[in-house]
């Protein structure tokens, strides 16, 4: 018996000398050959062009501000610099200017041609931060003559307050265009 043993171990180490071998003869297919030249790795040097974009756009998503005031704050700046934008919002906060708002029933103001506005304080507090956005975005895409091209607001979905009364939403949209390029499209 115990020569069977033997024996099985012999079978054993014969095995495990075939493996080796083997392996052997894999790490030496795998070893390069020093009669091969090395290729000489070309630096490529990438430029980094700056792509110019024609349009600078600014999001106002799920706001608290009415959107029947938003509405009538985006009529009154589309068309207007940046930079005037937000003066004459500045000036709906102080209460030097109002906002006309002819289609809702409110009472006349002071002015020609007034047929009635108000104060929409909040509404333009949040409206001048996305047009100083908008209009940041437009210095990085070096737009010349900025112009607000759309400014767009829409109800958003209203979540329960408390007592089951709803709250005011609203997504604020502004597009800052080049002018030139503007009037040249229409044309």
């Amino acid at each position: 018996m115990a020569d069977k043993k033997i024996d099985t171990t012999d079978k054993i180490d014969k095995k495990t000398e075939e493996k080796m071998e083997t392996t052997q003869n894999k790490e030496e297919k795998n070893i390069p050959s020093t009669e091969k030249p090395k290729t000489e790795e070309k630096k490529i040097v990438k430029k980094i062009t700056h792509i110019k974009r024609d349009v600078a756009i600014a999001n106002g998503f799920d706001l608290k501000i009415s959107p029947k005031q938003s509405k009538y704050v985006c009529r009154v700046i589309r068309g207007k610099n940046p930079e005037a934008a937000i003066k004459r919002l500045q000036d709906v906060i102080s209460e030097k200017r109002i906002i006309p708002m002819a289609g809702l029933e409110v009472g006349h103001r002071k002015g020609a041609g007034l047929a009635g506005g108000r104060f929409p304080k909040n509404a333009c507090k949040a409206i001048i931060e996305i047009i100083k956005q908008a209009y940041a975005n437009s210095v990085v895409a070096e737009i010349e003559n900025p112009v607000v091209a759309i400014a767009r607001s829409n109800r958003a979905a209203a979540p329960y307050k408390k007592g089951g009364r709803r709250a005011k939403r609203a997504h604020i949209y502004i597009e800052i265009r080049d002018k030139v390029k503007m009037m040249e499209k229409k044309r």
